[in-house]
């Protein structure tokens, strides 16, 4: 079977990600759950503290990917 994990997940379980948006905002989440990264319309992901975060990718210019200890 394939393997559709989000390659994120290589820089650990949780990670911080910037994400830079097309109109110059950029937005900071901390602690979200690698394992938990969906995509589709919208990249789906949870944070630890349960919050379910969804990005409309056509929205997005870039995302920053910073490992957490």
């Amino acid at each position: 079977m394939l393997n559709l994990k989000s390659t994120v997940s290589e820089e650990g379980k949780y990670v911080t990600q910037i994400i830079h948006f097309k109109d110059g905002s950029k937005r900071t989440f901390h602690g979200i759950d690698t394992e938990s990264i969906k995509q589709g319309q919208f990249t789906k992901m949870r944070l630890k503290n349960g919050t379910l975060l969804l990005v409309h990718d056509e929205n997005v210019n870039c995302i920053e990917v910073i490992p957490e200890k």
